[in-house]
């Protein structure tokens, strides 16, 4: 699934070839066809992510409210729109008289709905601070980490404790701070937290900038230490997600996996070790 940086990646780039214009909106498979009627011909203002949710703004405060999913895509491009190919949900096009042609083509979304400014706020209400924001504020999730005993894996996945982490980032950012996934959260110092979110802040920011996830410092790059550049399809060169049984770029210790709350985690047991409570130790 798309990370919180796809997503803001999606909205700058709807911004920069739609915003300000009339726009025409079409639904080629149909299922968006009565709100796209509603759309059509009318000004785009603007688009923004929260999390792993896109918003995109019409006048009269309406939105369009999509949600990739596992499947979903949302291309765009420049130049005349082609006819459709495939299940298109959604076709955006910039509207005459525009500077350039643009369209983009929304496909497989797990959602894909016209809102109003009331229900857009509803759903934001549901969803943690993002770390992409400027309006973002790190307490909210730090208020809900503080006091459950969920593990710390969990509650970074977690879209209603803090917005826009995926599988990735999430593995990246515990090895990056030597913590093991399952750590509970009301263990965590706020400064841990603190530490954590700031490094999502720069990490996710670079994510947005580059297209990919990147996590590794640089004395760990390919160059730095001699090493092949990471073959994957989702591309980056990280430190445990998806390296099973590899060495361990810091330690050289096995990476481990193991499932929570159904998706796969990924941690170096040298790097990250068990927490262990001093209030559960024996006296001596």
């Amino acid at each position: 699934m798309p990370e919180g940086h796809t997503l803001r990646r999606l909205a700058d780039g709807i911004s920069g070839r739609f915003a300000g214009q009339t726009v025409a909106v079409s639904s080629p498979q149909g299922r968006f066809a009565d709100s796209a009627s509603v759309l059509d011909g009318t000004r785009l203002i603007d688009a923004e992510s929260w999390g792993k949710h896109l918003f995109v703004a019409f006048e009269g405060e309406r939105w369009v409210h999509v949600h990739l999913g596992l499947y979903g895509t949302f291309e765009l491009a420049d130049g005349p729109a082609p006819p459709p190919v495939g299940q298109v949900r959604m076709r955006l096009e910039s509207g005459n008289g525009s500077a350039r042609a643009s369209y983009g083509d929304l496909r497989g979304a797990t959602a894909c709905e016209l809102l109003t400014d009331g229900q857009r706020l509803a759903v934001l209400d549901r969803l943690g601070p993002d770390p992409l924001r400027e309006d973002a504020d790190p307490g909210r999730a730090w208020a809900r980490i503080s006091r459950s005993r969920a593990p710390i894996g969990a509650l970074l996945m977690d879209q209603q404790v803090l917005a826009g982490v995926g599988n990735v980032y999430r593995a990246e950012v515990l090895f990056r701070h030597r913590m093991h996934p399952l750590r509970p959260g009301n263990t965590l110092r706020r400064s841990q937290f603190e530490a954590m979110w700031a490094d999502l802040v720069t990490l996710m920011a670079a994510g947005v900038r580059s297209g990919r996830i990147d996590t590794v410092r640089p004395e760990h790059e390919p160059e730095a230490m001699g090493r092949a550049p990471r073959q994957d399809d989702h591309g980056g060169e990280v430190y445990v997600y998806r390296r099973t049984d590899q060495a361990c770029l810091v330690c050289g210790s096995r990476v481990r996996t193991d499932v929570l709350v159904g998706r796969n985690l990924f941690w170096c047991p040298r790097c990250q070790p068990r927490f262990r409570s001093r209030a559960a130790s024996p006296s001596r």
